[in-house]
């Protein structure tokens, strides 16, 4: 259980397994990696590079990315 996230966001992640490609947006830019599970209202990718909104990659990949389900603007494969 995921305490702190609303289950209407948690439930955008009930068809994605463990390892699928998403990408997950914020404000900011969206994440591009692989989906590691939901921990304590974080959403985890592995593997995951940022992007800003039109595309540009901002960063080098992280094994480990950190995303706060509060932040999450969309989420796709």
């Amino acid at each position: 259980m995921s305490f702190g996230a609303s289950p209407s966001i948690l439930g955008l992640f009930d068809t994605y397994p463990i390892g699928a490609r998403l990408a997950i947006g914020e404000d900011s830019g969206f994440w591009v990696g692989n989906f590691g599970g939901i921990q304590c209202g974080i959403a985890l990718l592995t593997n995951a590079q940022l992007f800003s909104n039109v595309g540009t990659p901002i960063d080098g990949i992280r094994p480990v990315v950190r995303i706060p389900i509060r932040s999450i603007t969309f989420v796709s494969q």
